[in-house]
């Protein structure tokens, strides 16, 4: 018998079938959609029990018109496709996944960081025009002794941190919520911000994307970043305001950027960054491997498992919510 409603508003995957096992553990009545907008999401999940979310959105108008929902669950570690503020009034879990792509995103940042310290982008391309000549990269610098400076300290920050060490790279980073003897730990030094983009020759952005950190590297930072710093992002594009990127770009005040995620995705044909030599761009790829699109699907679903059972589930971003709800039984 059919206990449940769940509704999955968007997805990118080729399967559902991680979702459908994990699920089928209660009695849920799964209905998977491609909403865009709010109305569409609004139409579909009116009456779920529980959402399951990639990048639809869930605002404040969408939430007041959820009659029955208990949970929000993301796929992923960012919530900014959700009223985090407007779920917790109605009394709506939020949860994420914070833990399924630590290696991936980890390995990915490093990845473009060497790509564009070595130009391996631009010399590949050179040479598949016919251009054999070293001189297509210069000037290259060595890694070992050079400083890179982190934005955001979390998990994936951390692990970048013991992986760029082993380069020889140092390694300082700016997290007001991070205590100094973490830092000290992995050998990192804390700074602020403008002191971080003063000193660094690579920075690498990992803040979640948030009404504090929307446009957090701008005009003013970029000022103060060395000519030959390149700059990183695998966290969200909005993180940095895109304009200000693009103008240090144009005015060469720094030596270019590798980045994963942009404001806008997928990013309009007509981007500058799209023409410029000194510019990796990924498709938000980031995060995936097999193995962590696997574990992402299955740990949102037992998201959605554990708060319609009656717990509170172990990825929860609005702990005030508690609060509010009679779960007597906390998940371990």
């Amino acid at each position: 018998m059919v206990m449940y409603k769940v509704v999955i508003t968007d997805y990118e995957y080729s399967s559902l079938a991680p979702e459908k096992e994990v699920l089928r553990k209660i009695g849920v009545e799964l209905t998977a959609v491609q909403c865009q907008t709010e109305e569409e999401v609004i139409e579909a999940c009116k009456d779920a029990d529980a959402l399951l979310n990639q990048y639809a959105p869930i605002t404040r108008k969408v939430i007041e018109k959820l009659e029955n929902c208990k949970v929000i669950a993301r796929f992923g570690v960012g919530v900014n496709t959700i009223d985090i503020g407007a779920a917790t009034e109605k009394g709506i879990i939020v949860s994420n996944v914070t833990d399924y792509c630590i290696d991936e995103v980890s390995d990915h940042a490093f990845a473009l960081l060497i790509s564009a310290a070595r130009k391996v982008v631009l010399l590949n391309k050179e040479v598949k025009k016919g251009v054999w000549n070293f001189n297509v990269g210069v000037p290259i610098f060595r890694l070992k002794g050079r400083v890179l400076g982190l934005v955001g300290f979390g998990q994936i920050p951390q692990a970048l941190a013991k992986k760029a060490q082993a380069f020889g790279l140092q390694v300082k980073a700016f997290d007001p919520f991070v205590p100094i003897d973490v830092a000290e730990k992995l050998n990192v030094q804390l700074l602020s911000l403008s002191e971080l983009c003063k000193v660094s020759d690579f920075i690498s952005v990992h803040a979640p994307l948030n009404e504090h950190t929307c446009g957090m590297i701008g005009d003013a930072q970029f000022d103060l970043m060395k000519k030959e710093a390149f700059i990183i992002n695998t966290a969200r594009g909005a993180v940095i305001n895109e304009k200000a990127l693009i103008k240090a770009l144009q005015e060469e005040k720094v030596a270019g950027a590798a980045i994963d995620v942009v404001e806008q995705e997928p990013i309009n044909l007509d981007n500058p960054l799209l023409k410029m030599e000194n510019v990796i761009i990924n498709p938000h790829v980031a995060w995936y491997s097999e193995e962590a699109q696997e574990e992402l699907k299955r740990k949102t679903a037992q998201n959605v498992v554990d708060v319609l059972s009656g717990y509170f589930p172990r990825y929860i971003v609005n702990n005030s919510v508690k609060d509010l709800l009679d779960l007597k039984v906390m998940c371990k």
